[in-house]
């Protein structure tokens, strides 16, 4: 089955930056849309960052300009450049595929922004 794993998060000030990992296993990653999503307590993950089979991405309003998502289809690999980072960023980051609630979730990487 389907495995993702989240890691490169941590605690860093206003304005700096973070690059963000996820690796997958158990799928063929090369079709499939990926998604970046970030949870904070008492809310669902909501979907930050996507990027298609063929590396098209898109990007929520709140961090577009900021965040850059891409992905190595040979690793199986997708990452997040995460730039400017605000006070609001703050969250448990997810990888996904997109369209498949089927998938398990992995372990999140937490980022911390503190002012």
């Amino acid at each position: 089955q389907v495995q993702f794993v989240e890691s490169g998060g941590g605690l860093v000030q206003p304005g700096g930056s973070l690059r963000l990992s996820c690796s997958a296993s158990g799928t063929i990653f090369s079709t499939f849309a990926m998604g970046w999503y970030r949870q904070v307590p008492g809310s669902q993950p909501k979907m930050v960052a996507g990027i298609t089979s063929g590396g098209t991405a898109n990007y929520a309003e709140s961090v577009e300009g900021r965040f850059t998502i891409s992905r190595d289809n040979a690793k199986k690999m997708m990452y997040l450049q995460m730039n400017s980072l605000k006070v609001e960023d703050t969250a448990v980051y997810y990888c996904h595929r997109v369209g498949v609630p089927s998938d398990a979730w992995g372990p999140g990487t937490q980022v911390t922004v503190s002012s």
